[in-house]
């Protein structure tokens, strides 16, 4: 693709709106490293909302999911369709929980939860886990859309484009930190969709498509179907069954944590308050799940008509490494049909998902190195100038560990996979710890080591054509790491009562987990409702698939199931909206358990 001045201008516009926060903000973003990480914890429900959709919106989303579609149908998207679940009971149940803790980082948890020298390590343990391993992968992945990208309609090198993006990652991130990091979201969320919308529209008017009409005319059915077939159990199981059944709940990946973490409980912690919280996890949800696939399903299936194999993707991408070409490929293959001006836009577009989710990553990733590893554990005391400085220097050296890292992987569909196994069967833990005191700090280890030994032992033998289907192996990794954490649980030390008392009065839990502490403390019961809010989960679930799935049908042509699903969206969502109110109201009496809720 050959980019006019007027695209360039539009790329270049573009960055200079985004770079303008992040340069009024550099004063109070680096005041200290609670206004660097956590942004003063006084940002509003939609700032936070906008910025966790912006984060999950990157340079790989649309190449995965186009590699997705072009594999197994729009129903393949389930594997992480099934993630709503996850999210709307980190909405419902846990956003709340995380606001009253008054973390800094997620990883302060551990030392109010735990007790004693395991908290600590675990503590320590993942900040580099997640912070400099685990972070550097999903950057990695990123990184690697956006040199596949880059290759397509730049020509650039993978060298050249990791250098030129790093460095504009870079700009955007050091100065303001997390104040940055938001305001740099809402711009760039904006430019990003707007470039999607584009992308789907000119990839239907294309003569060989025919529009919506042409596109559901030529591709099988099945491709279009939002359900799996039911006659196939393997892919049923496969698409579906697991997804729903166990994955959501047992498997932890960033942006869809069981009980919320990462970059999601960052914000959550960033906002003003417990409603803040909850508000801005809900609109994240909606628009993740609801506003934004069906843009790039169009393209992925659009694809799929003027390129049915790889090897249309090769012929039509001469000069592209063949390396570089695989399913994902065929979302960058798509743009070249974008015209002047739209094209620019498209760039922009990418450009800013990309930086959205790296600068965020970057800030995680430096918060809990710095904060959780270094200030804690290394060097403490020191000035609040002296940590902004070694956490701007941290965020360079993340950046080119990232760097490296992207040319050791495949494609974004390996990388998903490889995420999905190395988090495999500790989601259970991240559920229970809230709500079952019995769970210490040495099952959190012990999930972690399993979960990461089992992922890394199948996907070597999987390299080497031993292993199982990625199905079969999440199964057994969830089953072998469960195993393990609760034999662990029962088999050392608890955690010290007057930790467990302190918690329970700073978090206010509910459910019959803590009951033996509450009779021992003689703590009163908490104000809030488990049961109501699993059940307004569900119904949100529903409101929003509800809401995919209408939309899908009015771009099939499918009115009257259109109809009908919107219905359904709009009884469910009144439905969770009813119970929202009145579990707010519950809370609103419940009150802290002490003075601050911390005694």
């Amino acid at each position: 693709m050959l980019l006019q001045p007027l695209d360039w201008f539009i790329v270049v516009a573009s960055l200079l709106l985004c770079l303008v926060p992040a340069v009024v903000l550099a004063r109070r973003g680096g005041g200290s490293t609670a206004e660097y990480f956590t942004s003063g914890q006084s940002a509003p429900w939609w700032l936070i909302g906008v910025s966790m959709v912006a984060t999950t919106f990157s340079t790989d989303t649309p190449n995965l999911v186009t590699d997705i579609v072009r594999r197994n149908g729009v129903a393949g998207n389930w594997v992480w369709w099934s993630f709503l679940l996850t999210g709307m009971t980190t909405v419902f149940i846990y956003s709340r929980l995380w606001r009253r803790s008054g973390v800094l980082t997620d990883l302060e948890f551990y030392e109010i939860r735990y007790s004693g020298r395991p908290a600590s390590a675990v503590r320590a343990f993942r900040a580099v886990y997640l912070g400099l391993i685990f972070n550097c992968v999903i950057m990695g992945a990123v990184s690697l859309a956006a040199v596949k990208i880059a290759n397509v309609l730049l020509g650039w090198s993978p060298i050249q484009t990791l250098l030129i993006a790093g460095a504009m990652c870079l700009v955007f991130s050091l100065p303001a930190g997390l104040w940055g990091v938001l305001a740099v979201d809402m711009i760039q969320f904006g430019i990003a969709m707007a470039g999607s919308f584009c992308a789907a529209y000119f990839a239907l008017e294309q003569p060989e498509v025919g529009g919506l009409a042409g596109l559901v005319e030529k591709l099988d059915p099945q491709v279009l179907q939002l359900m799996p077939d039911f006659g196939n159990t393997e892919l049923l199981v496969t698409l579906m069954i697991i997804p729903l059944a166990v994955q959501w709940w047992s498997v932890w990946y960033p942006g869809a944590e069981p009980g919320g973490g990462s970059y999601i409980a960052q914000r959550m912690l960033a906002a003003r308050s417990e409603r803040d919280a909850l508000g801005g996890t809900l609109f994240f949800n909606v628009a993740h799940f609801a506003l934004r696939p069906w843009p790039w399903m169009i393209v992925a299936l659009c694809s799929m008509v003027l390129y049915p194999t790889l090897g249309d993707i090769k012929t039509a991408l001469p000069g592209v490494n063949p390396a570089l070409i695989n399913h994902d490929m065929a979302y960058p293959a798509m743009l070249r049909f974008l015209p002047v001006g739209f094209a620019g836009l498209m760039i922009a577009g990418l450009t800013a998902a990309y930086i959205s989710t790296i600068i965020t990553h970057l800030n995680w990733g430096t918060s809990y190195l710095v904060h959780d590893l270094y200030r804690r554990f290394l060097r403490p005391g020191r000035s609040e100038r002296h940590y902004i400085w070694t956490a701007r220097g941290v965020t360079v050296g993340l950046m080119l560990v990232a760097g490296w890292v992207t040319f050791q992987l495949e494609s974004a569909k390996v990388a998903f996979d490889l995420l999905l196994s190395i988090g495999a069967g500790t989601g259970l833990l991240y559920l229970l710890r809230w709500f079952w005191w019995r769970v210490n700090a040495w099952a959190e280890i012990a999930a972690m080591v399993a979960s990461f030994v089992l992922a890394v032992a199948l996907y070597i033998a999987q390299q080497r054509g031993l292993g199982w289907p990625s199905h079969y192996a999440l199964i057994f990794s969830i089953g072998v790491t469960t195993v393990v954490w609760i034999a662990v649980a029962f088999l050392t030390p608890a955690t010290a009562p007057e930790t467990l008392r302190k918690f329970y009065a700073l978090v206010r839990p509910a459910g019959p987990g803590w009951r033996a502490i509450r009779a021992a403390s003689g703590l009163p019961a908490s104000a809030d409702s488990l049961p109501m809010g699993i059940l307004a989960a569900l119904l949100g679930a529903l409101a929003v698939w509800s809401t995919l799935f209408a939309t899908g049908c009015f771009l099939y042509g499918q009115g009257m199931r259109g109809v009908i699903l919107t219905v359904v969206a709009a009884v469910t969502g009144i439905g969770c909206v009813r119970l929202l109110v009145r579990m707010l109201s519950r809370s609103d009496t419940g009150g802290p358990l002490g003075s601050n809720g911390r005694t």
